[in-house]
């Protein structure tokens, strides 16, 4: 009689634990909008949220230790006149998040240290180029200020924020339908694209080739998603036929057959991957589930092992995802969520059994930092290079608040000046100020003098 033998993994047992109702964000109204977006966005420093709102778009966001109820009146960021699609904090600065909106613009705000005390209205910089709604925004993972859009004109931008120009195009004779998901390789030196089209593409965007190309990775009609994973492989979710969920395991190099192919349940919802390299752990998150799935990625056959599923009673909205540096390494926690429910974020921790509180180097090698490798001209140049790494042994201290230095030669009309979000006017602010109301009292002045003039004439008669 043959004995199965079980495979050893050190995360064969990580659990999913929900927080407490008082760790949670209560009587936030999550966007009704049908777009398959994550509708959050966290950092260590802060959560958003795409928020319902009346006469535009709009999101919420709250310092991450502000949990509870949520004020109804709550400053949000409204400076959209559209419903906002996506949202995505820069991983180079925590103060910096850019939202994508169905008003054809991509618009970079930066929050203030301890949250909004106003509504923020003015964005640093407004991104104009698309003639479509925007519903997908990613950051560069290495280079700093460079930001990509892809709208529903079929059409990817790749922006300088530091400038607000569109330093790179990629148009509709490389996606010639509606783009499905974006993602950037772990040294921003390509991208991989799923499209309406049912390919999935993988591009150099600086010389707008196509590197790879695979049609039909999923034969079912509904949209595709796909993401770099370790070591030049691709993953991609999608349905088959008969409209079973599948997951998918590629080879770029060797696109003619997945090197896993699962079949997972018969729901409709799109599932949402989200990648951890540093434990080569892949989560599936789906919109309208109740469930969250992880899988272990390995450089051996059959290459993609099914872990566990973390479940719970109510559906989620959408799903945010915490960057590793923003962990409790002390709780030996590898994954945090932020499950959207209708009025509710509720976060969830990942966390690996472990007896001792010392801290586990296997779970946490060195992790990307907030440092950018490189500057915009650089890789615009053609030069790629990986995350700078820092070690979360001592835990993560957050750097200073850095400011966002936008070019105004470039974007005069949309640098954000108004004191309304910190609540410190600027020098350039208040002598704007002073100006303005040397101008309001000369022609206070000058109406006085008509209006005396107009008394003289009636006294005269």
């Amino acid at each position: 009689m043959s004995r199965q033998v079980v495979r050893s993994s050190k995360f064969r047992h990580v659990f999913g634990q929900p927080a407490k109702a008082d760790q949670c964000y209560e009587d936030v109204r999550v966007s009704q909008t049908t777009w398959d977006s994550g509708f959050c966005a966290v950092n260590p420093k802060f959560v958003a949220l795409i928020c319902e709102a009346s006469g535009g778009g709009a999101f919420l966001v709250l310092p991450l230790g502000k949990t509870g109820r949520v004020d109804k009146n709550v400053p949000m960021v409204c400076g959209h006149t559209a419903p906002v699609l996506d949202i995505a904090w820069c991983p180079h600065n925590d103060n910096v998040i850019a939202s994508g909106s169905e008003d054809c613009t991509v618009m970079v705000w930066e929050i203030p240290d301890g949250g909004l005390t106003l509504p923020l209205r003015e964005p640093v910089v407004t991104l104009e180029g698309h003639t479509k709604r925007v519903g997908i925004v990613v950051w560069h993972p290495t280079a700093q200020n460079v930001l990509l859009s892809a709208g529903c004109d079929n059409v990817i931008l790749v922006w300088d924020v530091g400038t607000g120009a569109a330093v790179l195009t990629l148009g509709t004779d490389v996606h010639p339908d509606t783009i499905y998901s974006v993602d950037w390789s772990r040294d921003g030196a390509l991208i991989c694209t799923s499209c309406r089209d049912k390919r999935v593409r993988v591009i150099e965007p600086r010389k707008g080739t196509i590197v790879a190309e695979k049609d039909r990775p999923h034969e079912g009609t509904r949209p595709v998603r796909a993401v770099f994973v370790s070591d030049g492989k691709i993953l991609t979710t999608g349905f088959s036929r008969m409209s079973e969920r599948q997951v998918a395991l590629w080879d770029m190099k060797h696109l003619e057959e997945p090197l896993s192919l699962q079949e997972l349940d018969m729901s409709s919802g799109v599932l949402l991957p989200f990648f951890d390299p540093d434990t080569n752990i892949v989560y599936l998150c789906g919109k309208g589930d109740s469930s969250i799935r992880y899988f272990e990625i390995t450089s051996e056959a059959p290459f993609l092992h099914y872990l566990s599923m973390f479940s719970s009673k109510e559906s989620q909205r959408g799903m945010g995802y915490m960057p590793k540096r923003g962990l409790e390494v002390n709780k030996c926690e590898i994954a945090r969520f932020y499950k959207l429910h209708e009025r509710r974020c509720e976060p969830i921790a990942m966390t690996v059994p472990r007896k001792s509180d010392l801290f586990q180097e296997d779970l946490y090698p060195p992790t990307a930092g907030p440092d950018a490798a490189l500057t915009a001209e650089e890789w615009l140049g053609g030069r790629d290079a990986g995350p700078l790494l820092i070690s979360l042994k001592d835990g993560y201290v957050p750097p200073k608040s850095r400011e966002l230095r936008v070019n105004r030669g470039l974007d005069t009309s949309r640098r954000r000046t108004a004191p309304e979000a910190s609540g410190t006017p600027s020098s350039d602010a208040l002598s704007r100020l002073e100006e303005e109301m040397r101008k309001l009292q000369a022609k206070v002045q000058e109406l006085q003098k008509r209006l005396e003039r107009l008394e003289d004439t009636v006294q005269a008669k």
